[in-house]
């Protein structure tokens, strides 16, 4: 068997590589060289060069909608793993009941992007009406803190079920030790628990950090981007860009937008790479 799969690989191998190539590589390549052209279709290009790149570095609501979407992404990310590690602590002390509350925090991670941000949206405006306050698409501050509300309530089930799962594979044997030697509840977790759950935060860390910068239906939804873009996403930027802005030249400068996006998702999450594994090396 094993001398078939070593002769046959490349056949086994065959449709997935297909599938890569036609779902991914093929469009990347083609939005590469979009984002050198003025274009209204894919057949209708006109190679324009870098400046397509130069109009996104000049555009002032595509460096706001960076510099917001750095913002959130901080923000979010830190609550959202305090938080699950916290839920996931509690709900692995033998607690009675911890299994429909499991359930009940993993829910909201089903629900749709779209249709959370529509009820959010009316849960904080009809909040915000109640104080006399403004809107969320009237105020950028509200529509910031709504967003963080709406990912934390989104993602934290979510990433407590991974710690859940890192603290359940931490052997007995060892916090049985740590009370044996006196540690106190802190010490234990600190000396004992948080470095067993290294894997465990790596891949909520890595999670948390790209849905956030990916973040779009649910800024769509609550916000629009609202008041004149101010609580505007890098995503729902570059949307704005490719599919509202009129003229052609706009395609060509969102999809250079896109490019810069992608780029810059892929250089977080090569530079997460590079501190876990040096992290590793090191313990």
């Amino acid at each position: 068997m094993q001398k078939n799969i070593r002769k046959y690989w490349p056949i086994f191998l065959l449709p997935t590589l297909a599938a890569f190539l036609l779902g991914f590589v093929i469009p990347f390549c083609q939005g590469l060289y979009l984002s050198l052209c003025k274009f209204t279709t894919i057949n209708k290009a006109t190679f324009v060069g870098f400046s397509n790149y130069v109009k996104a570095f000049q555009d002032e609501l595509f460096a706001n909608a960076f510099w917001f979407t750095a913002k959130f992404t901080v923000v979010s990310t830190i609550l959202i793993n305090i938080l699950a590690l916290a839920i996931a602590l509690l709900l692995t002390r033998g607690i009675k009941g911890t299994t429909p509350f499991r359930t009940v925090f993993f829910m909201p991670n089903l629900i749709g992007g779209i249709v959370l941000g529509y009820i959010w949206q009316i849960l904080l405006n009809c909040v915000l009406s109640l104080l006399g306050k403004p809107l969320l698409a009237l105020n950028a501050t509200y529509g910031y803190w709504g967003l963080i509300i709406l990912m934390c309530w989104q993602q934290i089930g979510y990433m407590m079920i991974i710690y859940i799962a890192g603290l359940q594979s931490i052997p007995n044997d060892y916090i049985e030790a740590a009370y044996i030697d006196g540690a106190t509840p802190w010490q234990t977790f600190w000396k004992v628990k948080l470095p067993n759950l290294m894997p465990s935060i790596t891949i909520c860390l890595f999670l948390t950090l790209t849905n956030s910068f990916k973040l779009f239906d649910q800024n769509l939804a609550l916000t629009g981007g609202e008041p004149a873009h101010a609580s505007e996403m890098l995503a729902l930027n570059i949307y704005q860009t490719f599919y509202v802005r009129s003229g052609p030249q706009w395609k060509g400068i969102g999809q250079a937008k896109a490019v810069l996006f992608c780029i810059l998702v892929i250089a977080i999450s090569s530079l997460q790479l590079k501190l876990t594994k040096s992290k590793e090396v090191q313990q």
